[in-house]
């Protein structure tokens, strides 16, 4: 079959050659060096020919169908939505197939659709869904209509000169222009956005413009809509601009506002993932055209530090981390991440980490990037991407929290944990400040939730999110971390959300024995402060590395607190009495908490509490150092659901009740595993013997855990000084230590 594909591939190309290649021009993403380079090497280069073998298979399936251009009507996942979608998607593949093979079949197909869309365009209302802030007119909002044009300008381009001249003014004046008007100028609270929302209809409108050679349309693109392009009817309630006074808007000014300079992006990794094909697509344009930007260079290199982010917020299966709003399960697979690591391997540094990415995501863009990759693959170039531990900022200029990512690998075992320390996120943000996540391999072990939402699934919601998103997911207490008196975050209000952002006290990843990340957030709760301290701790008391966490709370008035850890799996044992109620009850009324069923109350013991449950045959064990009036729940999801649009995952909340002053120390431990096969079990027991705070003052905390047959480890924090230069000396029982640094860890 590999033969057979590359003699097909061959043979197209050399009947082909000299009759169709003077249509072919540089006005595309694949300039007309790119295109004989990738020419020269059909049937030499197996990932590039199976990817563009894989693309004709599927093209020339849909081109056997008649082209259909129905009246749109429905939301995502119906019939029009999905059949203009199938469009736009077959129309940009044909015309890269028509670019690299030349057979007219392609820009036949790909004219004849875009005459039909220029017939009806004229016409079309807005959609008649009207569920957007944005109503679209081919689909219900106009980020699904730039998706179109994104996809439709590559098409348009790459049969330009196919075209007569007549059919080009056609196309341009009944559809293209106005199609462009109606994302920016006709909608402005759109297109005038640091979202990736905008970062869509800004590509949308900068791509077409520079097929059609249009300026204007194209700086429209890159530097938003000034005054003078937007009419009274389109201002905000108050008759002024959309934006705020001194607020940048365009393409340029998304790359530099949504990214941190580390690259970041603000709205979290599933909906970076979805940014980058439109970042990628029209950058490629701005650099065969524009070179004079120097798009890959802009905001030094951002957008290639964003590919690499984007792969270091992947589990060791290559699911991204569901950061904000996100749907569990998005992959590094996805066809944006495709393009977006071709991109950044023939724009940088040929980095040959990335070749073992687009080995393992087994397919090319089909275009002058991805021929490079395919070729230094074949070259035997490729070289594991390893992921270690990173600090990720974010905000504009790095200076608004951030994200990092500890990692520690132990036998077969790939740990990952994941802390959440962010500004606000957009309008994709959730309140969850100094949350957390921790993956053994690829799979949740505490897990964050995402969204409430079941993408381009009609039945549920027209695949649009879910009210529960709102009322479930974005809650303080659907995630790892304090909530309050039961009220969220800023009180779950985005205006306030948005002013602040936490900050990261410290990090260090120089040790084998400690990886430590450290932040604090004084403002989600009006006179209290949040200072949370994550380590992976690696020794030989422990089977495999632990998590250690330290969460004090400094609040001026008394306070209930809970600390809720989201486990995946089946409980095995506690040492902890509970009740189980006859009938469930929900654990509170708002915020989140009228989604928890209440199945099992109890109180902590004297002395340390173990939580210990089974997830895909392997064991973990919690063990808190609680106070022995403290209270224990296990509750789970799905009170207040009636429509079943929450998944029923268990929670274990440690509440504390009526205190100013808190503090949680937990211990999170990997141990052991089952055979169902020999049904036998190993080191189903914790190895962890105690815990306890040996210090615990404004200045310092001092943790002590004992493992088997009495062996010690001693972690003593500083609360005040976070400086790799302080120098601290303190005494506990008599006994004095001394340390620079913010933190020590001693083995005993």
């Amino acid at each position: 079959m590999k033969n057979s594909i590359i003699i097909f591939l061959l043979f197209n190309f050399l009947s082909l050659q000299g009759q169709h290649n003077e249509k072919i021009t540089d006005s595309g993403s694949i300039i007309k060096k790119g295109i004989e380079n990738i020419q020269s090497h059909l049937g030499k280069v197996p990932l590039f020919d199976a990817s563009l073998q894989q693309v004709k298979e599927e093209v020339d399936e849909e081109m056997k169908r008649e082209i259909r251009v129905p009246v749109p009507k429905d939301l995502a996942g119906g019939y029009t939505h999905e059949r203009h979608k199938k469009n736009y998607a077959t129309a940009q593949k044909a015309g890269v197939l028509y670019k690299i093979l030349g057979e007219e079949k392609y820009a036949e197909y790909i004219k004849e659709m875009l005459l039909q869309y220029a017939k009806i365009y004229p016409d079309l209302p807005l959609h008649p869904a009207e569920r957007s802030y944005a109503r679209g007119k081919i689909f219900w909002q106009s980020l699904n209509d730039s998706n179109w044009l994104v996809a439709m300008s590559q098409a348009y381009d790459s049969i330009y000169e196919y075209l007569s001249e007549d059919e080009r003014n056609y196309l341009e004046k009944d559809l293209f222009l106005p199609y462009a008007n109606f994302l920016s100028i006709g909608n402005p609270k759109f297109f005038n956005r640091i979202h990736n929302h905008s970062t869509w209809g800004n590509a949308a409108v900068g791509m077409i413009g520079l097929v059609m050679k249009n300026d204007e349309l194209v700086n429209r693109a890159l530097y938003g809509l000034k005054e003078t392009n937007i009419p009274e009817n389109a201002r905000d309630d108050d008759g002024g601009l959309i934006l705020q006074e001194g607020q940048k808007a365009g393409f340029l000014a998304n790359i530099e506002e949504a990214f941190s300079p580390s690259g970041y992006y603000t709205e979290g990794p599933y909906y970076q993932r979805y940014a980058m094909y439109p970042f990628m697509m029209f950058a490629k344009e701005l650099e065969n055209k524009r070179p004079e930007i120097g798009i890959f260079s802009y905001k030094d290199g951002v957008l290639i530090k964003a590919v690499y982010a984007l792969l270091n917020l992947t589990d060791a299966d290559g699911d991204f981390f569901p950061l904000n709003d996100a749907q569990k399960g998005m992959s590094l697979l996805n066809q944006s991440v495709v393009i977006a690591v071709d991109a950044a391997y023939y724009y940088g540094d040929q980095d040959p980490g990335l070749l073992s990415v687009a080995e393992r995501q087994g397919k090319v863009s089909l275009d002058d990037a991805g021929m490079a990759v395919a070729m230094a693959i074949e070259q035997g170039k490729a070289e594991e991407f390893k992921k270690q531990s990173i600090d990720l900022t974010d905000g504009p200029q790095g200076n608004k929290g951030g994200v990092t990512v500890l990692r520690s690998e132990k036998a077969d075992d790939v740990f990952s944990l994941v802390f959440k320390y962010t500004s606000q996120g957009d309008s994709h943000g959730h309140y969850d400040k100094l949350s957390f996540s921790f993956y053994n391999d690829g799979e949740e072990v505490i897990q964050d939730y995402g969204f409430a939402r079941f993408v381009n699934i009609e039945p549920k919601n027209g695949g649009g999110y879910l009210k529960e998103n709102t009322s479930w997911a974005k809650q303080s207490i659907a995630h790892n971390t304090i909530t309050q008196n039961e009220k969220s975050h800023f009180n779950g209000d985005f205006d306030t959300g948005n002013k602040y952002h936490s900050e990261k006290y410290f990090s260090d990843f120089t040790k084998d024995n400690i990886q430590v990340v450290s932040a604090i957030e004084e403002n989600a709760y009006p006179g209290t402060k949040l200072h949370r301290t994550l380590a992976l701790l690696t020794n030989d008391i422990f089977q495999k590395p632990v998590v250690l966490d330290i969460f004090r709370i400094d609040g001026e008035t008394e306070n209930q607190y809970d600390l809720p850890f989201y486990y995946s799996g089946q409980i095995i044992a506690t040492n902890f009495e509970y009740e189980t109620p006859d009938e469930l009850n929900k654990l509170g009324t708002g915020n989140g908490y009228q989604h928890l069923w209440t199945e099992a109350k109890g109180i902590a013991p004297g002395g340390n509490t173990r939580f210990n449950w089974s997830y895909n045959n392997r064991f973990y064990t919690l063990t808190q150092a609680l106070k022995s009036n403290d209270s224990i729940i296990l509750a789970r999801i799905g009170a207040s659901d009636p429509k079943f649009n929450l998944r029923r995952d268990p929670v274990y909340i440690a509440r504390k009740k009526n205190t100013k002053n808190a503090l949680f120390i937990s211990i999170l431990e990997p141990h052991g595993s089952y055979s169902p096969v020999t049904e036998l079990g190993s080191n189903s027991f914790s190895q962890i013997e105690e815990i306890k705070v040996i210090l615990d003052i404004d200045a310092y905390t001092g943790i002590e855990i004992t493992g088997l047959q009495e062996k010690k480890i001693v972690f003593i924090l500083s609360n005040e000084e976070s400086s790799s230069s302080a120098k601290h000396q303190v005494k506990i029982k008599e006994k004095e230590f001394s340390w620079e640094g913010p933190y020590t860890i001693i083995t005993k």
